[in-house]
């Protein structure tokens, strides 16, 4: 180690613990560890492997109020919002747990022709040995609470770099898997951007969430060392308002997708575009809306619907957006860098156009740009421009129309009539478009399926020929059996017909 990583409160900037920044070697024998014990935590099966994840919900609900308090204390939320993150883990563990045995199962595959009929064959999931899972300080425990309970059930074992603003809430969930005495399956480290690459160094998988950027550098070094990856990136969603919406509902649904942890998420809404026969309406009615919220800091007692920004970093960047807009053209309505310290006030921006930074870059703050558009057509448009595509709403009272909308705009999910529904549907996939990413979680029995490999297996089904296997040339036979097949597969397209030799027979 290298010393200490102090963890300061985003609201008042105290120091809450000190955390290792760890050296790259010491991650590299953690990894070795982790791999040693993996090879027994996948041999003991799924049904058992859930049983251990059921435990971790268990012990999670239990400790939910100290956990929220650690979340809370690191990340600057409201406790609303803070408390928001552990059912959803529970969910998953619960649903991924239930399903665990069906999506893993080993699936038989049928002959596709005369080539394959003796045989039984057998598609077979085997995880990778260790999952490096980095995660960012937006989140501290949906984000990898989700990522590593899937690598986990599917025979994984986990090793989670978090954020260094945010790790606390991290060490929360090693304690938990630690006091319930499971297999040494689970590790977090914890350190700069140094630790993070050397866990994409050491492990077998790399499942990360965070900037473009650094998700680009860590694909490259997944590529030169020949290991898969997943990546959730930024995210520029577009809201599209059209004029037959529901406005009170689109009002309250894109206030709540766009100031979600003071816009501090991947999937929160950075565009709205609005038909021009309701955009007066819209705007006023969303200014209104947003100025009844309160924001601060509520120390625990549910009293504010808006945080801090988790960093002066972030907060500079918002307020960049801001001031840029505002400094080419665009009114602020309401806010525009008017609360104090680490808040910043939730911002309307209007007479915005697509060469401002606000609607261009992932602003990941508290703003709500709002274009005007003449028809859905040019909303569509505008919105597919964006170099991101992670997701995006629909408002509209016609379902039919915002199912055709929904499959004209290029990003990975689309909400009718609300936002952010899709993450919270572990049958659905969360995964991003075009810069946003690649791969996705959740979504089913491919959220543990991506954490395996794939291995065929065949055995005989029949009794094998002296001259087996059917397709080698040797011997004058043998050649003339190959020849009739080969001219039957001319004729057909296909050797699904191609009669076995009468003297082949089952066992």
């Amino acid at each position: 180690m290298t010393g200490k990583i102090e963890v300061l409160s985003p609201v008042d900037g105290t120091v809450l613990a000190a955390v290792p920044n760890e050296r790259p070697e010491a991650v590299a024998a953690i990894v070795r560890e982790l791999r040693e014990q993996q090879r027994e935590w996948e041999a003991i099966g799924p049904a058992a492997r859930a049983g251990w994840l059921r435990k971790l919900r268990e012990w999670l609900l239990a400790e939910r109020d100290r956990i929220a308090d650690v979340l809370q204390s690191e990340s600057g939320k409201p406790r609303a919002e803070a408390e928001i993150e552990l059912p959803f883990v529970a969910e998953a563990i619960s649903y991924f747990a239930r399903h665990a045995m069906e999506f893993l199962a080993d699936e038989r595959v049928r002959p596709s022709g005369l080539l394959s009929t003796p045989k039984r064959m057998m598609r077979i999931h085997r995880p990778f040995p260790v999952v490096g899972v980095i995660s960012p300080w937006n989140f501290p425990l949906l984000i990898p609470g989700a990522d590593a309970i899937t690598a986990l059930l599917a025979g994984a074992a986990v090793l989670l770099k978090p954020s260094e603003v945010t790790p606390l809430t991290a060490l929360e969930l090693q304690r938990g898997w630690q006091e319930i005495g499971a297999p040494a399956v689970f590790a977090v480290v914890t350190g700069t951007g140094e630790t993070g690459a050397a866990v994409v160094e050491n492990v077998d998988y790399v499942q990360f969430t965070g900037s473009t950027r650094t998700g680009q550098a860590i694909a490259h070094r997944c590529v030169d060392r020949m290991i898969p990856y997943s990546l959730e990136l930024g995210g520029k969603d577009p809201a599209i308002v059209l004029a037959d919406a529901d406005l009170d509902r689109a009002v309250r649904g894109i206030a709540w997708g766009a100031l979600l942890n003071s816009g501090q998420a991947c999937i929160s809404v950075e565009r709205v575009y609005v038909e021009a026969p309701v955009y007066d309406r819209f705007v006023a009615n969303l200014v209104d809306y947003v100025a009844g919220l309160r924001q601060g800091d509520d120390t625990m007692h549910y009293s504010v619907d808006i945080g801090a920004m988790a960093t002066p970093a972030q907060r500079a960047i918002a307020q960049r957006h801001i001031d840029e807009a505002v400094a080419a053209g665009a009114r602020a309505l309401i806010g525009g860098g008017d609360a104090d310290g680490p808040f910043l006030a939730p911002t309307v921006l209007v007479d915005v156009d697509e060469s401002m930074t606000c609607l261009r870059e992932e602003t990941f703050g508290p703003t709500i740009p709002i274009v005007k558009v003449a028809d859905a057509a040019e909303a569509i448009r505008r919105a597919n421009q964006s170099a991101y595509g992670l997701s995006a709403s629909v408002w509209t009272r016609d379902p039919a129309r915002g199912a055709q909308i929904a499959r004209a705009l290029e990003v990975g999910a689309v909400n009718i009539n609300d936002t952010v529904t899709n993450l919270f549907e572990m049958g659905l996939p969360h995964g991003g478009w075009k810069r946003s990413g690649s791969g996705a979680r959740l979504g089913g029995a491919a959220g543990l399926h991506k954490y395996t490999r794939q291995q065929a297996v065949t055995a005989p089904r029949i009794r094998p020929l002296p001259w087996e296997p059917l397709w080698y040339p040797y011997g004058p036979r043998k050649a003339r059996v190959v020849r009739r097949l080969l001219a039957a597969v001319a004729r057909t397209g296909s050797a699904s017909m191609w009669r076995l030799p009468a003297r082949t027979v089952r066992t």
